[in-house]
């Protein structure tokens, strides 16, 4: 009796054993504080990359359809060095290499993260690492957009830039209102793809001390040496974060389509 009254209390202890187990196998609050606020500096970066890097692309595209072959082969370069190099290095050298001949007074300026005010609004400026880390991945991702923007432009005919040319428009005015419509219509869902790639490729800024989701994963992973834990949700923030933007692309690109059928 004794036997089966200890063996009744175990079976009841285990339920109770097996969901402490789990619970203790799980990340504590603060943690997932520090996952979600390294998620929002992912998402912070990449959507202020995707605006820069979308106008830089823009303007590279632009020069590239330039009549002066200088310009044209200034674009080239630009584009041929920052898309056969890697993006790491390239972090590097903004962060070590021109970091280090910027002015010290500018630098310590930006370490103390100073606050704008305008009005009643105050305003904190981001760390040296963010802006140094934006800066890089905007050069990098602007040669990427600059060739979808080509692609876009080379899809469409020659022949509708010379009709427009014969309705008595100028070349800029073809270009502007017969040419880049369709061209940003043409090179979008490719656009959306880069924008996407933006938030995979923002996590190599962890490398030069941006406070992002890899970097905060990686602190979390050395604290609490959960890795599959930690990892785990830090890929799933991620994929959120590429599935909004991909998205929200394919519901502006459809309305695109539906303007170009009306």
């Amino acid at each position: 009796m004794i036997n089966a009254a200890l063996c009744g209390d175990f079976i009841k202890l285990e339920p109770i054993m097996f969901t402490q187990e789990i619970f203790q196998q799980l990340l504590a609050p603060r943690y997932l504080g520090w996952l979600w606020n390294g998620f929002v500096v992912t998402m912070s970066i990449s959507i202020l990359c995707i605006i820069l890097s979308t106008i830089a692309g823009f303007i590279l595209a632009i020069l590239a359809q330039s009549q002066h072959r200088i310009i044209r082969y200034m674009v080239n370069a630009y584009n041929a060095i920052f898309r056969y190099s890697p993006l790491l290095p390239q972090l590097f050298f903004w962060y070590f290499g021109v970091g280090s001949i910027l002015p010290l007074e500018f630098k310590l300026w930006l370490f103390d993260e100073p606050q704008i005010g305008f009005g009643p609004v105050i305003l904190s400026m981001p760390s040296f690492e963010f802006i140094i880390g934006l800066v890089g991945l905007t050069f990098y991702s602007a040669s990427f957009v600059a060739e979808e923007f080509r692609a876009g432009i080379a899809g469409v005919r020659a022949g509708q830039l010379n009709a427009s040319l014969a309705l008595g428009l100028s070349r800029w005015q073809g270009f502007y209102f017969i040419v880049l419509p369709q061209a940003w219509r043409i090179a979008f869902p490719a656009l959306v793809g880069q924008y996407m790639n933006i938030i995979k490729n923002s996590s190599l800024t962890m490398s030069i001390g941006v406070l992002e989701l890899s970097y905060v994963s990686r602190q979390i992973e050395t604290e609490t040496l959960k890795t599959f834990q930690d990892f785990a949700l830090a890929t799933l923030l991620y994929i959120l974060g590429v599935t909004l933007v991909g998205m929200i692309g394919n519901i502006y690109h459809r309305s695109l389509l539906l303007k170009e059928v009306k």
